[in-house]
C-alpha cells in the first residue's frame, strides 16, 4: 500500500510539472500564442482606427475648402457677369450714338 501511495504521489507531483510554463507563469504555449494574436489583432485594429479617423479628418478639410471655393467660384461668376453686362450696356450706347 505504502509503495502504491509512492507512486500514485510520485505520479501527481510529475503531471503538475508537467503542465507548468518554463516561465512559471503558468500560460501554455498555445495560450501564448494566443494572447501573441490577440495583441497583434489589438495593435492592427488601432492602427486602422487611427487612419480612419486621420483620413475622416482630411475628407472634411477637403469639403470645406470645395465649399469655400464654390463660394469663391460664384463670388467671381457674379463679378464677371456684371462686368460684362456693363460692357454690353457701354457697347449699345455707342451704339445707338452711332446711329443718330
Amino acid at each position: 500500500m505504502n509503495r502504491i501511495s509512492t507512486t500514485a504521489i510520485l505520479l501527481a507531483a510529475l503531471l503538475a510539472g508537467c503542465n507548468q510554463s518554463t516561465s512559471g507563469d503558468g500560460i501554455g504555449p498555445a495560450q501564448k500564442a494566443g494572447k501573441a494574436v490577440d495583441d497583434a489583432g489589438a495593435k492592427v485594429q488601432s492602427a486602422v482606427q487611427d487612419q480612419v479617423v486621420k483620413a475622416d479628418a482630411a475628407a472634411e478639410r477637403a469639403r470645406d475648402k470645395a465649399k469655400e471655393a464654390a463660394a469663391e467660384a460664384s463670388r467671381n461668376l457674379d463679378h464677371v457677369t456684371a462686368k460684362v453686362g456693363e460692357k454690353v450696356e457701354k457697347a449699345g450706347e455707342k451704339m445707338q450714338e452711332a446711329a443718330r
